[in-house]
């Protein structure tokens, strides 16, 4: 009886059918609240203080300013007014600690210096002021800002206190605007990457202001007053804009001298090229016969920025523009290091561009 009760009324329900399906959805619902939730913890504590130990660096300044062996200009404001203080993070690194806050020739460059380390105006620089202006001197960022205060396009420096140094805030540092955390990056595949960087992206004609400033500082490194300067680490997370959408160098450590990059190719023993890189994308040729690195950049800033604004300006680009756009971009991109092809070619491929992007957003709200 048993078993004839249980072979003849069991029945497959719509239910059933859907079950599989209804697992799907909410595993993926699950997915994407823990993805979603993730960001925002992420985005909450990348800004707190103690991340960076911000804290720590904090009282060590001060107990060395309290104790008159360092000085500065913004001293008074984070040890005893505690007027500026910490807010995010730019840096996780413990030697290389970075926080924002809220700056003709080499003779003027110097003058600038002693000036900014006279701290109380009294004409003299004392053993505080010294020791502090000459550790800054020490940081190259910080070398980088002085050399480059004139220009538009680096965060004004606003003060110091010992080595520490306080620049003006950049709102937007990516120039998509946001970047996907560290931890869910090896996670995502680079299609979701490409659709969240185009989700947070500015409109087009903002991104192209932006990179007709990207292209403006391009300009300003090369052949400045202070001598030839290379990106060494081109990518997005490197680059930002302001509120006005006017481009802003976030992280000066990724620029080095050309001076510098020439004394360590100098001599190095090399294979092929990739062994002649210095940073992360300042790569020289090898003279295979030699087996010594060579002077000469595979590939100038120009090239290289331009592959970094391939995709940022043809998505959503105006369809006038797309093809010319593409096409120049193209060219951008194949440009040579070599010396001999380092002026009128890099200079005319560069303002053809400019020209292009400014034509189409001159005499808007954009511009």
């Amino acid at each position: 009886g048993l078993d004839s009760s249980l072979s003849g009324t069991w029945v497959q329900t719509p239910c059933a059918n859907r079950l599989p399906g209804i697992k799907v959805k909410y595993l993926f619902l699950a997915w994407l609240g823990i993805f979603v939730g993730s960001w925002v913890v992420y985005i909450h504590y990348s800004s707190y203080s103690e991340l960076c130990r911000g804290h720590v660096c904090q009282m060590i300044i001060c107990d060395q300013y309290k104790k008159g062996i360092i000085s500065g200009s913004t001293c008074k404001d984070l040890c005893e007014a505690h007027t500026l203080v910490f807010q995010q993070c730019l840096s996780s690194s413990p030697t290389q600690q970075a926080n924002l806050g809220d700056q003709t020739s080499l003779a003027a460059l110097v003058n600038r210096i002693i000036t900014m380390a006279d701290v109380n105006r009294d004409g003299k620089v004392s053993l505080a002021e010294a020791k502090s202006i000459w550790a800054l001197l020490h940081l190259n960022e910080f070398l980088l800002m002085l050399s480059l205060h004139e220009k538009e396009h680096t965060s004004k420096l606003l003060g110091h206190c010992g080595d520490l140094y306080v620049t003006e805030k950049i709102p937007h540092n990516s120039l998509y605007g946001t970047n996907v955390p560290h931890f869910f990056q090896p996670l995502l595949p680079s299609a979701i990457h490409q659709i969240i960087h185009q989700w947070f992206a500015p409109a087009w004609p903002r991104r192209a202001k932006i990179a007709i400033g990207l292209l403006e500082f391009v300009e300003e490194i090369f052949h400045g007053t202070y001598g030839n300067f290379y990106i060494c680490e081109t990518s997005f997370k490197n680059v930002g804009y302001n509120d006005k959408y006017d481009f802003k160098m976030v992280n000066l450590r990724k620029v080095a001298t050309e001076m510098t990059i020439r004394g360590f190719l100098k001599g190095r023993h090399c294979e092929q090229n990739v062994d002649c890189t210095y940073g992360k994308d300042c790569m020289a040729t090898c003279d295979k016969l030699m087996k010594q690195c060579k002077g000469d950049m595979v590939q100038p800033n120009l090239a290289k920025v331009c592959g970094l604004l391939q995709d940022y300006l043809l998505y959503g680009a105006p369809s006038d523009l797309k093809e010319e756009l593409q096409k120049q971009l193209r060219t951008c991109m194949t440009l040579s290091g070599l010396a001999s092809q380092m002026e009128v070619h890099h200079s005319l491929v560069l303002n053809n561009l400019k020209t292009l992007l400014w034509k189409k957003i001159s005499n808007t709200k954009y511009s």
